[in-house]
């Protein structure tokens, strides 16, 4: 059964007909019927919450079969809003949404973690905090080691470091082996780069490691390494330019260069220890 078949399975048990459930949800029945029908690809999130709730059931029942929502989670107004407005951008622009959201989750996690950490009337530094919770989080780190699917595996890092700045040569240098985990996450990494400079910022920071896949073209909104005439630049592709997250950079326009190939899509970063 797909979200259709559930949503005339729940109308069936509840003897709802259409232009009953027009009325409990507030959209016109034409509406309706090109949802039930198939007709729509992509039914606004707003109508399928109103529909769940005439139905007295769960979203995550009528999209995934779950019957019940464990999470006891429902969307707000505003939080259906966010969510319709991102589906209306592009990759470049929902790659900009996810840095806030990443700096913000961060930034609020920490306030929590200092929160909990510190006596009360007091407020306590970053590293007190990380030292207070320093046993069980290294206890859930040895419980890991010792599940079955901790793994892990080598990569080349290239020692010189690619700019995510003006621009460095980048060359056959020598590179070292380092070992990073192997999962998910990092399985299409290739080989490992590290770089200098602050264009990349708020996400990439000076001296982060990046982890590579091997390719020589990327969709515009990708973050990708680039060598021109002879440079290696971290940036974001946008088309017919090079894009930095530090809005104090500017664009660097593809069309001034007479050697441009992509060396590879930047598919995350190491942790800094």
């Amino acid at each position: 059964m797909d979200y259709i078949d559930r949503i005339k399975a729940r109308k069936s048990e509840k003897k709802i007909t259409n232009e009953q459930l027009s009325e409990l949800t507030g959209i016109p029945v034409s509406t309706l019927s090109k949802i039930l029908a198939g007709f729509s690809d992509s039914p606004k999130l707003s109508n399928i919450v109103a529909i769940c709730d005439a139905l007295d059931c769960s979203v995550d029942y009528i999209l995934s079969g779950v019957p019940e929502n464990t999470n006891n989670y429902t969307l707000e107004p505003d939080e259906m809003r966010l969510v319709e407005d991102f589906r209306t951008l592009d990759r470049h622009g929902r790659e900009m949404v996810r840095l806030v959201l990443d700096k913000e989750s961060e930034r609020v996690t920490m306030d929590a973690y200092e929160t909990a950490a510190a006596p009360r009337g007091r407020v306590i530094s970053e590293e007190r905090a990380r030292a207070r919770f320093a046993a069980p989080l290294q206890s859930v780190a040895n419980t890991a080691r010792k599940t079955p699917g901790f793994e892990k595996r080598q990569i080349p890092l290239y020692g010189l470091p690619v700019s995510a700045g003006p621009g460095e040569y980048l060359d056959d240098s020598a590179a070292e082996t380092i070992t990073i985990p192997d999962n998910p996450k990092t399985a299409d990494a290739d080989f490992a780069l590290r770089i200098s400079g602050n264009s990349m910022e708020p996400k990439y920071h000076d001296g982060d490691v990046l982890l590579v896949e091997n390719c020589d073209a990327v969709e515009p909104g990708e973050a990708a390494v680039f060598i021109l005439d002879g440079n290696g630049y971290f940036k974001i592709f946008s088309g017919d330019r090079l894009v930095s997250l530090n809005p104090e950079y500017g664009d660097i326009l593809l069309r001034g260069f007479e050697d441009v190939h992509c060396a590879g899509r930047v598919v995350g970063k190491l942790k800094r220890k």
